[in-house]
């Protein structure tokens, strides 16, 4: 993920996983398993509008926040 000078919310910084899902680390990982297991990588494919740009952690982290 490119920083150009700001804060970016990713999955791939612990730090951020508490304070907006609630989750610890480790259970915000079983959530990504579950997720990619349930075919999360797939829902996307094949469907029209915006392909997704972020990896299957930053994902779950996004829609967990909201």
């Amino acid at each position: 993920m490119v920083d150009h000078g700001q804060v970016v919310n990713s999955a791939s910084r612990s730090e951020w996983i508490v304070p907006f899902t609630g989750l610890q680390p480790g259970q915000f990982r079983k959530l990504v398993r579950l997720v990619a297991h349930r075919g999360g990588d797939t829902i996307t494919d094949g469907r029209p509008g915006r392909q997704w740009r972020l990896d299957l952690a930053d994902r779950v982290l996004l829609v967990a926040t909201y």
